[in-house]
């Protein structure tokens, strides 16, 4: 039997199962890892679990600071617990404690204790100073802590402690974790591949976002809000809602800005040229809201506070001293600063120009994109330090994170690995959707682009084929051997 739309071109052949219907310009979903690959992790979780514990405890010996040692002796049983729920195939339950263990008792404590990284009360005094002053900048600062090298968004999390007093619930960092777990929990939900609550838990306890997550860092709300900025590109739609959430990012720091071409440019891809102007006006938008009266409040404090000090050219030296390349350059190097902002330059023009030749056509594509921008920015600003790193991590882990079905497997432990492989009996069914653009609303219907959800029960034998919707009018030939 053969099903073909308008005139058939032949296609490569694709995987066993369900077959998705091919997004706007030809951009799929990413084919799910094996089964086998993901059975075998799930038989070995508990090494992983077991180096966690072992990384914190290793932090909790030979670190200097109080914050990071309370959280090394806090997650290093929270993953030792873990790695027994595992070998006892409880991966859920391995998750759980390693998030409670590493994040919900270390948070809890060293918000008792009233101990915290300097960015904590950075923050926290910048809100006080945005409400009485209506700038979050100190006028003339004179040691590391006095200034705020963050956007005046930052400020915001502060709010609460400068209104309600002193509390558990008004510590910056409480408002730090929820923003983080809420926008990659609705980040999740806008994925092309759904993920479920287990793969927010898992990324919460990885000991790179579990111990900023505990003592206050700055960088999981931008990253939080980058990936949401993202996923609701990916979807298309009317780009305004992506464009708020890319604004609020970039309203932050100004590592989030790269964040604006990429995202744009994969909006463009899927949903058009007037979503991505859309999403570009609301987004310099909201960045604009937030920054530009604080600029011009006081200018002087702004370039001084913002632009100046991260580049370590301030009145005091920056404290971010991590040995990496533009650091060593600038250290050692002779006019070393200028020859890291060239090549930081360099690196900044080259992912521009990628963009106009090879633009991202799926979500993945473009966090891999904006990935590689970060890691070589944060690799060559003069004024840098390693843990800045987390953002490109989460942005090129995140949206590999297993599908559905894959996580279910690894919840069931690997124990249905062999079911994966097998062949089901039942009709075909044909489903209509909508090619590019967000659900029920604009673009092309699968009968207009060529694009169909296929659910293909088999019989053996039977083996199907499909070719991507831009340029291809007939996409559905399906080979029934007899």
């Amino acid at each position: 039997m053969t099903l073909i739309d308008r005139a058939a071109t032949p296609a490569p052949h694709t995987a066993r199962g369900v077959l998705t219907g091919v997004g706007h310009l030809g951009q799929t979903t990413p084919p799910a890892p094996p089964a086998g690959r993901l059975a075998f992790l799930a038989r070995r979780m508990w090494t992983y679990w077991l180096g966690c514990a072992g990384f914190a405890l290793i932090l909790a010996t030979t670190t200097g600071l109080g914050p990071h040692r309370v959280w090394g002796a806090c997650a290093a049983v929270g993953y030792g617990t873990a790695a027994v729920f595992a070998v006892r195939n409880s991966p859920r339950r391995a998750a759980w404690a390693a998030l409670v263990g590493a994040v919900l008792v270390p948070l809890a404590v060293l918000v008792v204790s009233g101990e915290a990284q300097s960015e904590v009360g950075v923050v926290e005094r910048s809100a006080a100073l945005l409400l009485h002053s209506g700038s979050p900048y100190l006028p003339h600062p004179v040691h590391t802590v006095d200034y705020d090298p963050y956007l005046p968004g930052m400020a915001l999390f502060g709010v609460p402690r400068a209104l309600f007093g002193n509390g558990p619930l008004t510590d910056a960092r409480v408002w730090f974790c929820l923003t983080f777990l809420a926008c990659m929990g609705v980040a999740a939900g806008f994925g092309r591949r759904q993920r479920r609550s287990d793969g927010v838990l898992s990324l919460a306890a990885f000991p790179a976002v579990a111990l900023p997550l505990a003592v206050g860092g700055v960088d999981l709300p931008v990253v939080a809000l980058m990936c949401l900025g993202l996923a609701l590109a990916g979807r298309g739609g009317s780009g305004t809602a992506a464009g708020v959430a890319m604004g609020a990012a970039a309203a932050l720091k100004w590592t989030a800005w790269p964040l604006l071409p990429v995202g744009l440019v994969l909006l463009a891809v899927t949903a058009g040229r007037r979503p991505a102007l859309r999403a570009g006006l609301a987004a310099l938008s909201v960045a604009a809201t937030a920054v530009v009266p604080v600029a011009l409040a006081d200018p002087h404090a702004f370039v001084e506070h913002v632009v100046l000090f991260p580049l370590g050219e301030g009145g005091v030296r920056s404290p971010a001293t991590s040995p990496l390349p533009g650091r060593l350059l600038a250290e050692y190097v002779p006019d070393g600063a200028v020859l890291a902002t060239a090549g930081l330059v360099v690196a900044a023009v080259g992912v521009a120009v990628s963009l106009l030749i090879r633009p991202p056509r799926t979500v993945r594509a473009a966090a891999d994109r904006l990935a590689v921008g970060l890691g070589l920015a944060i690799c060559l600003i003069p004024a840098t330090r390693f843990g800045y790193l987390v953002l490109p991590l989460v942005l090129a882990g995140w949206f590999r994170y297993p599908t559905e079905k894959g996580w279910g497997l690894l919840r069931r432990g690997g124990r249905s690995a062999r079911v994966s492989g097998r062949r089901r009996h039942g009709p075909l069914t044909l489903r209509h959707r909508r090619c590019g653009g967000a659900p029920g609303g604009g673009g092309r219907t699968a009968h207009e682009a060529g694009a169909y959800d296929v659910t293909a029960p088999r019989r053996p034998g039977a083996w199907l084929n499909r070719a991507p919707c831009a340029g291809v009018h007939g996409i559905l030939i399906i080979h029934q051997q007899i």
